[in-house]
């Protein structure tokens, strides 16, 4: 007796710590303030409640406060930042906070002017400024103020969107950020170089942004690139093989964000990824997908991270890749009764599941996105070629006689049986109980398309194209989008 409690003790402990694992989301935070300066702010107030020195720069030099956030790094101290000619209230604030007593301004006095630093002074605030003629010039004397380092990072000093994903690598390291521009680069830069005996370099940006001539003059350099900010800064994290426990995530286009998240995923020995704000970009979603990153901080209140963004980023699907087959197509038109042709059915479906899981942040391929025909074969292929990680192929039902209805789903056990089954599992009962259609249930079949394929993979019925109920039912708009909706359900609630 007491054995038999002790088993059923366990099995609901079990069922206790399992579930709330089993069904959560991804773990997404925001920070982020009213404006840049408030932004700033609560980026600091993550890891800091006091601090002895803080790092500053006009919230509008964006080259300024690149090659700072490395030295507020190396200093331990906050990245804030001011307007130009008065001290903006937010960082006043945050000085008197953290009892600051250094200050260190990075930027000459048209970006941060001598007002605004007496009003830092005034403050009882010790303060130091590093400043050159010239961007370049500025890059280096921050890079002195630094420990001497064995490799820089070269980035194009114009060309603001190459650095945010770089700069937590750079700062954790300890090495400076030096700038260039496209064809030539200036004299202080390659005299800090040879000065410091530099050895190597890694240059960030392609040809159109740092020409091969450039990059030659460098120190056994390695240029990482990408076709856009979002896929450099993927590959940033990628080639670097950066920590991934906990990603910052910000807008590629607010360069005060996401210079200052950079900051933050630095001091958390983290990385940087970025989106346009809007909807998260394919590239951030591939990296999302290949390291199986599942902790997101988010920099930046909306718009400059929408709650879209959001959304993508706590759904389970997100960085997934998912490979719709809608079933038959061209000349092979599956199944033909009640005025409809299954291909057209399959297609119409398979595209509003496409539209859901997308918008939801998925990576999707369709083995047809129109109407057009390939073999089972071809089909199977294309899915593992694309290295998709699950395989649904969507599909109206038919039989000789008009009586049979309802939905199911099939699964085979050649290659994924567990996760198959799993995976039907969550779409069946979801398709039945939306299109109020008889639930047929998951039926184990070898059907090519599900049997060859070496992910988890189902193949869904969705109605009986031959039965005149279910057949008006997917004549209508409502109910086809029931079931991509079902189906959309079912495939997040796998993920869960």
């Amino acid at each position: 007796m007491r054995s038999y409690v002790k088993v059923l003790t366990l099995f609901f402990l079990g069922l206790i710590l399992f579930v709330p694992t089993a069904l959560a989301d991804n773990s997404v935070k925001r920070v982020g303030g009213n404006n840049r300066y408030g932004t700033a702010v609560e980026i600091s107030k993550q890891t800091y409640s006091t601090a002895s020195t803080a790092v500053i720069v006009s919230g509008n030099a964006y080259a300024d406060a690149i090659v700072a956030a490395p030295l507020a790094y190396q200093k331990n101290a906050p990245l804030l930042y001011t307007t130009t000619n008065k001290l903006s209230y937010e960082t006043k604030t945050r000085l008197k906070e953290m009892h600051i007593k250094n200050v260190i301004i990075v930027g000459g006095t048209p970006v941060v002017s001598s007002n605004t630093a007496y009003q830092i002074k005034r403050m009882g605030i010790s303060i130091k400024r590093i400043a050159g003629s010239n961007r370049y010039e500025t890059a280096v004397r921050v890079a002195k103020a630094m420990k001497t380092p064995s490799k820089t990072i070269i980035i194009n000093g114009f060309l603001y969107e190459n650095a945010p994903a770089i700069i937590p690598y750079a700062a954790k390291n300890g090495f400076p950020i030096l700038f260039t521009n496209k064809t030539y680069i200036n004299s202080v830069t390659t005299g800090f170089i040879k000065d410091k005996k530099i050895r190597s370099s890694i240059v960030v940006g392609g040809t159109g942004s740092i020409s091969n001539n450039v990059y030659n003059k460098l120190p056994s350099p390695t240029r990482i690139s990408g076709s856009n900010r979002y896929e450099l800064a993927a590959n940033i994290v990628q080639k670097l093989n950066l920590s991934t426990s906990k990603v910052y995530v910000s807008n590629g286009y607010s360069y005060s964000d996401s210079i200052a998240g950079a900051a933050l995923a630095a001091k958390n020995k983290q990385s940087l990824i970025l989106t346009n704000g809007q909807n998260l970009s394919v590239e951030s979603r591939k990296i999302i997908g290949s390291k199986n990153i599942s902790n997101f901080s988010v920099i930046g209140k909306e718009p400059a991270i929408s709650t879209k963004v959001f959304n993508q980023l706590k759904n389970p699907i997100v960085g997934e890749t998912i490979y719709i087959d809608p079933g038959h197509g061209d000349q092979d038109s599956g199944a033909v009764a009640n005025g409809l042709l299954e291909k057209d059915i399959n297609l119409d479906i398979a595209k509003r599941v496409n539209t859901k899981l997308n918008a939801s942040g998925a990576l999707l391929v369709m083995s047809r996105s129109n109407d057009t025909f390939y073999s089972l074969q071809e089909r199977v292929s294309r899915a593992s070629s694309t290295q998709a990680d699950i395989f649904i192929s969507i599909h109206g039902n038919a039989n000789d006689s008009s009586s049979p209805n309802g939905s199911e789903t099939f699964y085979d056990t050649t290659f994924q049986g567990t996760k198959s089954k799993r995976l039907a599992d969550q779409i069946q009962p979801k398709l039945a109980a939306y299109l109020k259609t008889r639930d047929r249930g998951v039926k184990r079949a070898g059907f090519y398309v599900i049997k060859y394929s070496r992910m988890p993979s189902v193949l869904v019925e969705t109605a009986f194209i031959t039965n005149s109920s279910d057949a008006s039912k997917l004549k209508q708009t409502v109910y086809k989008d029931k079931a991509a909706q079902a189906i959309y359900d079912g495939t997040v609630s796998y993920y869960k």
